[in-house]
């Protein structure tokens, strides 16, 4: 099966999980709020400005994240929300109505280059597809959000150091290492590996400034 068949059935899985449980952690498959303002915390350590920015949520389902800042405060001045389900931006236009701050799409050719850019959770889903496979499609994305990212991007994984037992053969669980050597090689000397946060994830945080 090809890749673009895979990611047609993660499309129709999260279609299924929003129109299930509506725009809720578990309608984008997270199992708790908690869980997600955890991992919110980490991602958002790439930010490092006390001015207004520019943040591209790369894979932003509802656009849970631009809730998060708020209530953070961070000042950011424009929100893009980038997501390949259609169904998912719009719930988060229905959501986020605000046009002069939130921009959403699912059309990778209209983003342009964001100060920051973020992915949580985006590549935790791989089902059929192989572990080969999806690695080379992070690969692929983290090249993409390098080109859409000014100042630095953040990106979070499950961990291959997840309890054997607990882990499933849907699911993604990318080895840290790898991914640190790749982006520390590729993107910039400012690599930050974050691994000690309580949950069965890690983050990784790329500043270019």
């Amino acid at each position: 099966m090809s890749l673009d068949s895979e990611l047609q059935n993660v499309k129709d899985y999260f279609d299924k999980t929003l129109k299930t449980h509506g725009a809720t952690p578990r309608g984008v498959d997270w199992n708790s709020e908690e869980a997600r303002e955890v991992r919110f915390e980490q991602l958002s350590k790439v930010i490092t400005v006390d001015q207004p920015f520019t943040m591209l949520d790369y894979g932003c389902g509802y656009a849970a994240y631009a809730d998060y800042l708020e209530s953070q405060h961070f000042d950011f001045s424009r929100y893009i929300g980038f997501d390949i389900l259609e169904s998912m931006i719009e719930k988060a236009r229905e959501i986020h109505s605000d046009s002069k701050r939130f921009i959403f799409t699912s059309d990778l050719s209209k983003l342009e280059p964001a100060d920051y850019a973020t992915a949580c959770g985006v590549f935790n889903m791989k089902l059929d597809a192989s572990y080969d496979e999806w690695t080379d499609y992070v690969v692929k994305c983290l090249k993409e959000m390098d080109s859409l990212s000014v100042k630095g991007f953040s990106v979070n994984f499950l961990t291959k150091y997840s309890d054997a037992d607990k882990m499933r053969p849907d699911l993604y669980y990318a080895d840290p290492c790898y991914l640190f050597d790749f982006c520390k090689t590729n993107f910039s000397k400012n690599v930050a590996l974050l691994h000690d946060y309580h949950v069965y994830d890690f983050t990784l945080i790329i500043r270019k400034d």
